[in-house]
């Protein structure tokens, strides 16, 4: 979803928004909330909620409490409270829709410490923020060496700086208590502001920082995905997929949060199915189960003494052969339910767009024809000798 001001130019060139992924419509932002109720007007004698939804650098999020009633839209910049100072933040949802989204984090609308708005941001408080926001990249390199002299076993991954200045916040990760102390004193001394040390695991950095996923796009923890779901290599395991912690692991390390998008799905399907590690007798032999396909409701089955051998049997009626089984009755064996095996019919691909071939590189270069062509050129010219 973008912006009016993200269309296409003139000359068919992207004309983009130029605001640095800051869109003045919250248009293309990261965790954008549709204000789907932004034209309906509210109910005679009931009053807007006072609170809105504010988003700071990356995906960082705070709501606040409107005191003044100031009149505040999507995209307007304000400058918030803050501990010490004041916090620059632009306005990313209003209405009765910020409502909704306390209760789904669980942050109550009657709480008085919520934070209040102080007014909308003025010129120079833009300027301060913008050279703060600038000073980022220096500072967090700065830090990372100081970090390293020190010899702290951390990763320092951002650094946020106060909408004043006054403050920076850096985000770090590691697999132990790290002792800081020396480092807030000694960034203190390089920098001149105040310091505060915010500890965050390896699946919020990836969605501070963001990214680009396996897949292409960009990764679903830095644009629309809110909870962090617990996900496991069982979530693999019933999708059949292999077991390779390269091709599962996303860029946080961790396993992909995508494993879980279909994984309710497959377990419904599973629930008709008959168990993996299901044994069908046989006269014959025992047949182990070998493979299932929840999409064809196939298993291979193959015997005991012959497992390079799979037979490919419909779900019904390895559910049939499960039931006789436990009446103690036996199957002659697996070839009478067996499968046809249907030759798939390959698609030929025309090229229909003036596309060279996509073979072209696979076929042998023919030197040894333009070598002779060269030999007969020189015998049938004249000043041949």
């Amino acid at each position: 979803m973008g912006c009016s001001s993200c269309s296409t130019g003139k000359d068919g060139q992207p004309r983009g928004c130029k605001n640095n992924g800051t869109c003045g419509s919250d248009g293309c932002n990261k965790l954008t909330v549709f204000d789907w109720l932004s034209n309906m007007a509210l109910p005679n004698g009931q009053k807007p909620f006072d609170c809105v939804e504010v988003r700071f650098k990356n995906s960082r999020k705070e709501f606040f409490r409107n005191v003044d009633n100031i009149p505040l839209s999507i995209g307007d910049i304000v400058a918030t409270q803050a501990k010490s100072g004041h916090d620059v933040g632009i306005v990313t949802l209003v209405g009765e829709l910020v409502k909704v989204q306390m209760k789904r984090k669980k942050v109550s609308a009657d709480d008085k410490t919520i934070p209040k708005i102080y007014r909308k941001a003025s010129q120079r408080d833009i300027d301060i923020w913008q050279k703060s926001r600038s000073k980022e990249a220096e500072v967090q390199k700065r830090s990372r060496e100081i970090a390293i002299s020190l010899k702290l076993q951390m990763k320092l991954s951002d650094v946020e700086f106060q909408g004043d200045g006054s403050k920076a916040t850096f985000y770090y990760t590691a697999e132990e208590r790290v002792d800081f102390r020396q480092l807030i004193k000694d960034m203190a001394k390089a920098f001149g502001i105040r310091i505060e040390m915010r500890q965050i695991g390896y699946r919020q950095e990836a969605q501070r920082l963001g990214g680009i996923g396996s897949c292409g796009r960009e990764l679903c923890c830095s644009t629309w995905l809110t909870d962090f779901r617990s996900v496991s290599t069982s979530s693999a395991r019933y999708q059949q997929l292999a077991l390779n912690p390269q091709k599962l692991a996303g860029q946080c390390g961790k396993l992909k949060c995508c494993l879980n998008y279909e994984l309710d799905m497959y377990l419904e399907a599973l629930k008709d199915f008959p168990p993996q590690d299901c044994k069908l007798q046989t006269k014959k032999g025992v047949a182990f189960c070998q493979k299932a396909d929840i999409f064809k409701q196939t298993l291979w089955f193959s015997y005991r003494d012959d497992p390079a051998t799979w037979h490919a049997l419909d779900k019904d009626h390895v559910l049939e052969i499960l039931e006789m089984n436990k009446k103690g009755e036996k199957i002659d064996s697996l070839e009478e339910y067996a499968q046809d095996n249907v030759s798939e019919e390959k698609m030929a691909f025309e090229n229909v767009v003036g596309q060279d071939s996509l073979t072209r590189f696979d076929r042998p270069k023919k030197k040894k024809r333009h070598k002779k062509r060269r030999k007969n050129k020189r015998k049938a010219s004249p000043n041949a000798q």
